[in-house]
């Protein structure tokens, strides 16, 4: 029989200052307490759910007196659902711990010389930024815990709810919260969502039982764009065509603003639609979004930076660290559908980009003739095998590389090979501070860091891009 851990509970704790990924920490005795759930300046219970010799974690049970740092959230759903773990902290604040997390882990894990670090890029926009939302409708709602009591002692069911639209509750893959309003978009991405489930109530018609892998109704996808356009995709897990169509007809009566409806049959039991085909059923099926001049187009499954402001910002650091003349060969490496090759292409000789994703590529060449951008080529595959010497060789060596990998940062692979060619200049842009300053410190061999510039993206959130220029010594 398995032995049952004993509950171990922290009273009283000061919240001394922020660790990292939305945790901040207290140091008891010297060990080193990483608390989820409160602030620097709070002082709490902490129950702990692991416990090392010289580190625990845990989550705040108790807040027994508030930190001076705290506001109050303006979301009503602050908490509860996955998002805007940072709402409690006012925006300044936000920004001075994302400034740390990157100073912090360039310093602790990359442990090289390092120019100063400039002031964070902070968003002019804290709501409504977002011009991607993905809502999922679920049968097994959330129901928070001071609810849960007062329905339990009233003997109220639990049986029988109709569902949960809105977001996945943190650490429950199969739990929903119903959001009322969130304010993440703009609207009437709230108006849409609650349409939708309006109407499949109304109806009888089943939300999708993650579980049970049964259900109509699954998720929702929204785009905006600085263009005004307006692109709505509707997941179902089967055809029920009567009610696909009253359903789709609606949404176009109710919300002129749409101007491109489409609907995608998804009857895998994950949520991906990499691999699904979405059905355009009203429009172009695209939007166009603009960063300065160009434009760009967006397809259902295209990928684009979800804050159109701040991804301005953060590509024309982008193109000052690349400190082009006209003259250079450009790599772009992870370019996706080309967005920051394509945004530096007006002052490049010619440039290249690799992603893995094809459907990317092919968004890529349809963006650079949409631009009339002639000297750029796009290609599909991973980057550690297409960038080999036979691929150099013929397409020339790079003067400027930009890479923008994914959270677990570039292959070791691509890093010894980007010591191979030795490009003057590498741009290098993350998502994840901690990747970067590994990949930082074995590019040290031959380069040496002459920018940094960190951008906040998203807002209330714990994640954080960060530019680095490197030259090669």
């Amino acid at each position: 029989m398995r032995k049952q851990r004993k509950t171990v509970v922290l009273e009283k704790l000061l919240v001394q200052d922020y660790a990292a990924e939305g945790k901040s920490l207290s140091r008891v005795d010297g060990k080193v307490i990483f608390i989820e759930g409160a602030v620097p300046g709070d002082i709490v219970d902490v129950q702990l759910s692991k416990n090392k010799a010289d580190w625990a974690e845990g989550h705040t049970i108790h807040i027994h007196e508030f930190s001076s740092d705290r506001v109050q959230p303006f979301c009503n759903h602050f908490g509860v659902c996955g998002g805007c773990q940072w709402q409690m902290l006012p925006y300044e604040k936000q920004l001075f711990y994302k400034q740390k997390q990157v100073t912090d882990n360039l310093t602790r894990i990359a442990k090289i010389e390092l120019p100063e670090i400039a002031p964070i890029i902070g968003a002019s926009k804290t709501e409504f930024y977002r011009n991607k939302m993905e809502y999922t409708f679920a049968t097994r709602k959330y129901i928070p815990t001071e609810e849960f009591r007062r329905m339990k002692a009233a003997g109220e069911s639990f049986d029988n709810q109709p569902g949960a639209a809105g977001f996945h509750v943190r650490g429950f893959f199969d739990k929903v919260v119903e959001i009322d309003t969130c304010h993440l978009q703009v609207e009437p991405t709230n108006g849409i969502r609650k349409a939708i489930a309006a109407y499949t109530v109304a109806h009888g018609l089943p939300f999708y039982d993650i579980k049970k892998h049964e259900g109509w109704i699954r998720n929702l996808l929204i785009r905006t764009s600085s263009t005004g356009e307006l692109m709505v995709n509707m997941v179902i897990a089967y055809e029920d065509q009567t009610h696909r169509m009253a359903l789709l007809d609606l949404l176009l009566q109710q919300f002129p603003q749409i101007t491109t409806l489409l609907y995608t049959i998804n009857s895998k039991k994950n949520d991906s639609l990499y691999d699904q085909s979405p059905v355009v059923y009203a429009g172009k099926g695209y939007i166009i979004e603009q960063l300065e001049s160009l434009q760009f187009k967006i397809s259902p499954k295209s990928f684009f930076q979800t804050n159109t402001q701040q991804a301005e910002k953060l590509y024309a650091i982008t193109r000052e660290f690349a400190e082009l003349d006209g003259s250079q060969l450009v790599y772009d490496l992870y370019c996706g559908t080309g967005s920051i090759g394509l945004f530096v292409s007006p002052q490049a000789r010619k440039l290249i980009g690799v992603e893995m994703v094809a459907d990317a590529i092919e968004d890529a060449k349809e963006n650079a003739a949409l631009n009339q951008v002639h000297h750029a080529a796009f290609f599909a595959g991973d980057v550690i095998d297409i960038c080999n010497d036979a691929f150099f060789a013929e397409h020339g060596k790079a003067d400027v590389v930009i890479t923008d990998p994914p959270r677990a940062g570039m292959h070791e692979k691509l890093v010894k090979k980007l010591l191979e060619i030795a490009a003057p200049t590498i741009v290098y842009v993350s998502c994840n501070p901690a990747t970067q300053a590994r990949d930082l410190a074995l590019l040290s061999e031959k380069y040496r860091v002459t920018k940094i510039q960190p951008v906040d993206m998203f807002p209330h959130t714990l994640h954080i891009e960060n530019v680095v220029q490197l030259k090669l010594i």
